[in-house]
């Protein structure tokens, strides 16, 4: 009889990262984060300068440093559709071109700092980031959310939440299952993944002790990537004996290498009967409820390794199909793979559908 063997520990890899940040959309915040006060960005391992033009009206991004002495324009004013240095008022228009210098009589032709491109819609700003320096592709633009501008819908509420990790680790969570009962205490009724192009999609149905009520209540849950780090949730559950439905944003932006912050929102149908203030507290609710739920990822996040071969059992979602897609905005894209985009399905748990689930509601 062999002796048994015991194997060899399994090796942890992770590997090493040359500094860069995935194409993409980014959101800045909502709508009313950007303003005529220069807003002091420290995001993809540099620092950017965020301003609304007093003209135009405009949302501008900028690098954040003067290259005449190295002054900080985020301490700067706004000027028509220009932000101005504090150090030697300089001015920089929302193209980046020095449109004033008040003591020279020409300015330098290289007096020229990089503008990015900027994008408002559903009632949020974002800023495009592409390692090559090529500009926003117009497939990627984000859908419009039509509930933002209806009526009967509140605004976002927002919160801003550092974690100590990668963006790439958020993501991760789009393919995994088996985190939901032990972090979110959630009891998962089925569970799928489609991805196409620049969108990857996670439809779940389960139970939740914080987000419903009752023992027998259940959620759905559609989570759309749009890219890297642009992510809404659709949510369906029951309160106060009806259906309700909610639409979060989970959308991140690295900071640098090993930091991101999660710009986190919620924004709900408005309350028949309920005035403003009313709806708005509702709002503010519902985002303590889901802040609580997030939290109970974020203390991982902040604590465990990164792990480029993680050991997966025949119960895991396919967390190395969501690396796949995701690794398309971290390659230059004149060599991204059919294998990286192409429409695929991916089913860890069959159970009653999203579609099943929210009819089931209204009966």
């Amino acid at each position: 009889m062999t002796a048994y063997q015991k194997p060899q520990p399994y090796t942890i890899k992770a590997d090493i990262r040359e500094e860069r940040y995935a194409r993409g959309w980014y959101v800045l915040g909502n709508a009313a984060s950007i303003n005529d006060t220069p807003r002091m960005l420290s995001v993809f391992g540099t620092k950017l300068v965020a301003y609304r033009g007093k003209e135009d009206g405009l949302a501008h991004v900028l690098d954040a440093y003067c290259p005449h002495m190295g002054g900080d324009l985020s301490g700067g004013e706004v000027c028509a559709n220009s932000v101005v240095c504090p150090f030697h008022k300089w001015s920089w228009g929302a193209d980046g071109v020095c449109d004033d210098i008040p003591y020279a009589n020409k300015i330098p032709e290289k007096a020229v700092i990089k503008s990015w491109p900027t994008l408002e819609k559903n009632g949020l700003v974002f800023v495009w980031q592409d390692p090559e320096g090529g500009e926003p592709i117009a497939e990627q633009e984000p859908l419009k959310l039509q509930h933002w501008y209806a009526d009967d819908w509140t605004d976002w509420e927002m919160a801003e939440i550092p974690i100590a990790s990668l963006g790439r680790e958020l993501v991760d969570n789009m393919c995994d299952m088996a985190h939901f009962g032990p972090i979110h205490y959630t009891t998962v009724k089925s569970f799928m993944n489609t991805m196409n192009g620049h969108v990857f999609v996670q439809k779940m149905v389960g139970g939740h002790t914080i987000l419903t009520e009752g023992d027998d209540s259940l959620i759905t849950s559609v989570a759309t990537y749009e890219g890297p780090a642009y992510m809404t949730t659709t949510m369906t559950g029951m309160m106060d004996g009806l259906p309700m439905t909610v639409h979060l944003l989970v959308s991140h932006i690295p900071q640098d290498m090993g930091n991101f912050l999660i710009n986190f929102g919620v924004m709900v149908k408005k309350a028949e009967g309920s005035t403003e203030a009313e709806n708005k507290t509702m709002a503010e609710a519902y985002m303590e409820k889901n802040i609580e739920s997030f939290n109970q990822d974020v203390a991982i996040w902040n604590n465990k390794c990164i792990i480029d071969n993680p050991l997966m059992c025949d119960g895991d979602g396919p967390v190395n199909l969501v690396r796949k897609w995701y690794s398309q905005f971290m390659t230059n894209a004149a060599d991204i793979t059919n294998d990286q985009v192409k429409p695929r399905e991916h089913v860890t748990m069959e159970g009653p559908t999203v579609e099943e689930t929210i009819a089931s509601m209204s009966q």
